[in-house]
């Protein structure tokens, strides 16, 4: 039996941290369609720290209605309706995520998952609002808590950009790859676990 000090779910008050990033054809949740998702769940190491355990990531199809803003597809690059995009409907992708984190979840025992994000409410809303289309009733997620690593980095390592805070960590960041929502997902993960660990090397965890 582990010491429960070193157990993920005593770790952040009963929540299962999942970061996620989305990439999307706009910045209205509501109205502009999302076009990929990636998470990653995060385990505890029986030393005490966070690693990075399971990727999920999937392209997405534009829902019935939904926007596109050519500026946003020129900024990520993203060809919605490229059919080797491989994309999947919204409401597959959604429902397999909220399914495979409830299983994460519980195998972790915890309470709640809450989104690790870069900017987190963009992401937050986004996964939000497609939760809401798909009518989906077991979300794993809380509705509005969130851990944000714009500001930890800021707090932390004095950058809130997220190559800039990942330089300032050592984390290898190639410039090449931002804007992909699964090389950014794993990137921000790397980069929560580093300033989660790192407060706990300097003894800040345990209180």
């Amino acid at each position: 039996m582990s010491d429960p000090i070193h157990l993920l779910n005593q770790r952040f008050r009963g929540y299962f941290p999942v970061v996620i990033d989305v990439e999307t054809a706009g910045f209205n949740a509501q109205t502009d369609a999302l076009l990929e998702l990636a998470a990653v769940t995060l385990k505890m190491t029986a030393s005490g720290d966070i690693q990075i355990n399971k990727t999920f990531h999937y392209h997405i199809n534009p829902f019935e209605g939904a926007n596109l803003e050519q500026a946003a597809l020129d900024f990520n690059g993203i060809d919605p309706y490229c059919a080797l995009r491989g994309a999947i409907d919204e409401s597959e992708a959604i429902k397999n995520l909220c399914k495979e984190i409830r299983k994460e979840q519980k195998a972790a025992e915890c309470q709640r998952s809450v989104i690790v994000a870069h900017n987190a409410s963009f992401d937050q809303g986004f996964v939000n609002a497609a939760i809401e289309r798909c009518n989906i009733k077991r979300t794993p997620f809380h509705p509005f808590v969130s851990f944000d690593t714009t500001s930890l980095a800021g707090l932390t390592l004095g950058q809130t950009v997220l190559v800039k805070a990942c330089e300032a960590a050592q984390i290898e960041f190639d410039q090449r790859e931002a804007h992909s929502a699964l090389y950014d997902t794993m990137k921000t993960a790397e980069l929560f676990c580093f300033m989660v660990n790192r407060w706990k090397a300097l003894g800040g965890w345990p209180i």
